[in-house]
């Protein structure tokens, strides 16, 4: 709040930090703003379909998400969240036949497109509905926290996110002491064929663990054995 200032117009949220999975307090904050006439956007890529939530109960103005992350959804798909309110002013990227329409669909002008993605975004969709959002956000918690607590016993190992539901889900960032991220991830690649993500950004260096619902236990032993096993 204390980056606001009078020429504050918009602020863009992410929800999800995809670097090391940090949950950040998007309502709180777009509360603050909108007591300050300040629009919100809200960037939940790896929120949705990952942590429980409601669009609305984060009280922001826009929401965009991809759907083929947690939703795993066919690449390519996406949603849009516009506040009712809002959607007349907001004109879409593409032409549509009445840019200023109030009906949310004048941003479905895409031009020539894949209707066999749009088709598969329902059958993606009975996954979470069969299972409830809750269960899988604990399940991707648990699997997190699995990993994370046998690997921090390493050492020169560091975790980089929390292991508190309140502040992150599935995604950690973990380090090792005297080496640098490609390295780390390099090595679980090619010597157990764990895909990892080396990032390398400011003040924010190591590897990225994303397991899914579908990851099982002994697939994160071999990724803590991994860790292990480089670390010497």
């Amino acid at each position: 709040m204390d980056a606001f200032s009078p020429k504050t117009k918009v602020v863009h949220i992410t929800h999800v930090i995809n670097w090391m999975g940090q949950i950040l307090p998007a309502r709180e904050i777009a509360l603050e703003a909108k007591k300050r006439g300040i629009e919100v956007l809200v960037d939940g890529a790896h929120s949705f379909g990952h942590i429980e939530f409601k669009i609305p109960d984060l009280e922001c103005d826009y929401f965009g998400t991809s759907l083929h992350k947690w939703l795993c959804a066919p690449f390519g798909s996406g949603m849009l969240y516009v506040r009712k309110e809002k959607i007349a002013q907001l004109y879409p990227l593409f032409g549509a036949g009445d840019p200023e329409s109030p009906d949310i669909r004048k941003f479905e002008s895409l031009g020539t497109r894949s209707f066999a993605i749009e088709q598969a975004i329902g059958q993606a969709i009975q996954f979470p509905l069969m299972i409830r959002t809750e269960r899988k956000a604990k399940r991707l918690h648990y699997l997190k926290n699995y990993w994370t607590e046998k690997a921090a016993q390493i050492p020169g190992v560091k975790i980089h996110t929390s292991l508190h539901p309140d502040f992150g889900g599935a995604i950690a960032l973990v380090s090792v002491e005297g080496k640098t991220p490609p390295e780390l991830a390099q090595y679980l690649m090619t010597k157990h064929r764990i895909h990892t993500v080396s990032i390398e950004w400011e003040n924010i260096h190591g590897v990225r663990v994303t397991p899914n619902v579908y990851t099982v236990t002994r697939d994160l032993d071999r990724l803590v054995a991994g860790i292990r096993e480089f670390v010497g």
